[in-house]
């Protein structure tokens, strides 16, 4: 019987539990699958502990995951049974062994394409093609700034910047997190505990600062990210590991005529057109080796609450993917 990680009330990864659940067949407009590789995400984390209230409870969580298609229900046009796809959304509904999907979401996976690589670089990695492509369009002689250069949107970010020929800084927390920056593509890495991040960014550039700035961080590091711009630069701001940015005073952005973007990668996978043609960018350059990605450690689909611990203690060193049972 399909089996499903539910979340009934907010808290701790024990709050993640393994149900047996019921999988109808798909209705118009819809697949089925069977899933063979779920994604696991710091945005799973901010569901479950009740940061973000997107998910309504009880529900599943898990917004990535690839798999292959078992039925096809009505309507539906260019997918047929036996058809291995991967998907994202902001629907939620990945952490299962079987779903029922809007056909308008999946995407056909390359024959070269594993699956487990699909399941945790295709929200990464659009994230990372909005952010250099679309959000502010990153090109040969630019400088760019991006905190946790050695994340797993960072390292995907850091190796296409320098693939497109800019000049990438990034910051790391550890030595080792500076070796992983270095082979990710930036030319410079600054050790954000041991030196003002602010300080180093300009003595690199020579005092002109950066065309974008790329943080993920959030409350910790967005007033230092804004000193870092140069004349006309663009802050990207598209997460908050260290808490919500305080209210922010529009005019600070005059001083330099800069600018400030809060992208949600939902919105711009919005649309049959822009799916494929982002899913088709960051295929190219996987497929070509201009981006490296890890296909991620795997764990069962029943253990999403050590998985959980394991991203959210910083103990994973990779990112991870769930298996259901027959695939584990």
């Amino acid at each position: 019987m399909p089996e499903a990680i539910m979340l009934r009330d907010h808290g701790g990864p024990e709050a993640l539990r393994a149900e047996k659940v019921a999988v109808p067949p798909p209705g118009p407009g819809e697949l089925r699958l069977r899933q063979t590789a779920v994604g696991v995400n710091f945005h799973d984390c901010y569901v479950r502990s009740g940061l973000y209230r997107t998910l309504p409870l009880p529900g599943v969580p898990g917004i990535e995951a690839a798999g292959v298609v078992e039925a096809v229900g009505p309507g539906v046009t260019g997918f047929a049974p036996g058809d291995r796809v991967g998907y994202v959304t902001g629907g939620y509904g990945a952490y299962a062994s079987h779903r029922v999907l809007p056909a308008a979401l999946a995407l056909r996976l390359p024959g070269w394409m594993d699956e487990r690589l699909a399941a945790s670089v295709l929200l990464k990695g659009l994230t990372a093609e909005m952010l250099l492509r679309q959000v502010h369009r990153v090109e040969a002689g630019q400088t760019i700034l991006v905190h946790a250069a050695a994340g797993g949107v960072g390292r995907l970010l850091c190796q296409w910047a320098a693939h497109l020929g800019a000049t990438v800084i990034g910051t790391a927390g550890s030595a080792a997190k500076a070796e992983a920056a270095r082979a990710a593509g930036c030319a410079h890495v600054v050790l954000y505990r041991e030196q003002d991040f602010v300080a180093e960014v300009k003595r690199i550039t020579g005092g002109r600062g950066v065309d974008a700035a790329y943080d993920s961080v959030g409350k910790d590091t967005f007033d230092g990210s804004l000193d870092c711009l140069a004349p006309r630069g663009h802050l990207v701001n598209f997460g908050q590991a260290s808490g919500p940015v305080p209210p922010f005073q529009v005019q600070r952005l005059a001083a330099k005529s800069n600018s400030l973007t809060r992208p949600i990668v939902f919105h711009y996978l919005a649309g049959r057109t822009a799916l494929e043609a982002m899913a088709a960018s960051l295929f190219a350059v996987l497929e070509n080796g201009a981006v490296r990605a890890e296909p991620g450690a795997t764990l069962p689909l029943a253990e999403a609450a050590r998985a959980h611990h394991l991203l959210e203690s910083r103990q994973a060193e990779a990112p991870l993917v769930l298996l259901p049972q027959e695939q584990a």
